[in-house]
């Protein structure tokens, strides 16, 4: 029996011993965070610290915000942290935009929040975006472009350029459109704005009937942010559009105009030739049947049709005939012909 008390109480110890070790090694590796929650007054309990660790989850960034939250006034559960940890979010941009957002006066709930940052969008930056809104150029450095060119009804183009003050609109920020649509819609607006304009000189007087203009439009529709003011910083003459339109289609006229004589042109250059061709066939034709008068003569002769004196009366009048027409030809010498007296 005694054998056996002295077995049992030698496991015990070695039992207490282990459970001894087990207590040194959490309190080491998490009794600074506890003792740290307990003192700020955002206890947080030892076993909680060891499900954080069998989790993988980073204890110290739960307990550190949970201590933020709690001084700034805010009790955010650390179950709450850890969800949000495990599902890949930004604790620590979670827990300070919320205690910026409390102190700015700004309805931002923790859930909210979260659901800012897991969707995506910087949430921090939202709360500083409220609270200090932001200037947006338009149109944007990065795009290459120096200014917004549009023509008014008179063809002379004007460049302007703005700038959008835009604060975000926390309840339209999961889901809501970026900067770039703002950019594009105000773009588009005052593109639209110019070309309404009668003349360039209207826009000049008044810069500001742009922005009104614009801004009347209500652009953020549908985005993540609310337009505060839209400025117009400067307004420059470009071309003359409209003279430039004009001269193009009118060398285009130009040349659809030469287009089409040189067609009548060459259709004409054709045409003569042809008639050339045709009197060249009718030529031909003339000699062909003049070649068959002496044919037609001999066999006048031979039949007895046509006697002696009737051919050298034909004969006698071609003659003629060449005579006279030699003399109305005119003179091949250059000189005039002399005046008979």
């Amino acid at each position: 029996m005694e054998n056996n008390w002295m077995t049992f109480g030698t496991i015990g110890i070695i039992v207490l011993l282990i459970g001894l070790f087990v207590v040194a090694i959490i309190f080491l590796r998490f009794g600074f965070l506890w003792l740290q929650a307990l003192l700020s007054g955002a206890s947080v309990a030892i076993l909680d610290l060891v499900g954080m660790w069998f989790r993988k989850v980073d204890a110290h960034v739960i307990v550190i915000n949970r201590i933020n939250a709690v001084k700034a006034g805010l009790n955010i559960p650390t179950a709450t942290l850890e969800a949000h940890y495990l599902a890949g979010g930004n604790v620590t941009k979670v827990v300070r935009s919320v205690i910026a957002a409390n102190k700015a006066g700004i309805h931002l709930t923790i859930e909210r929040a979260m659901a800012i940052d897991l969707a995506g969008r910087d949430v921090l930056d939202a709360v500083h975006t409220s609270v200090l809104p932001k200037v947006i150029d338009c149109p944007a450095q990065k795009d290459g472009r120096a200014t917004i060119d549009a023509v008014a009804k008179d063809g002379i183009q004007l460049r302007a350029r703005a700038r959008v003050t835009v604060r975000t609109n926390l309840d339209r920020l999961v889901g809501g459109a970026t900067e770039e649509t703002i950019i594009a819609r105000v773009g588009e607006g005052i593109v639209s704005t110019i070309g309404s304009a009668e003349s360039y000189k209207v826009v000049l007087e008044s810069p500001d009937s742009i922005s009104k203009t614009v801004l009347g439009k209500g652009l953020d529709a549908g985005s993540a942010f609310e337009i505060l003011s839209i400025d117009i910083a400067d307004v420059d003459v470009g071309e003359n559009i409209g003279a430039k339109l004009q001269g193009d289609q009118a060398a285009a006229d130009l040349k659809v105009a030469q287009a089409k004589a040189e067609t009548r042109r060459a259709m004409a250059v054709a045409q003569e030739q042809e008639m050339k061709a045709k009197t060249q066939e009718m030529r031909a034709k003339v000699v062909e049947a003049e070649a068959e008068v002496p044919k037609g003569i001999a066999q006048a002769f031979r039949e007895g049709k046509l006697g002696v004196m009737d051919y050298y009366n034909l004969r006698n009048v071609q003659a003629d005939t060449d005579m006279r027409q030699s003399i109305a030809q005119p003179p091949t010498t250059g000189k005039p012909p002399k005046e008979s007296h």
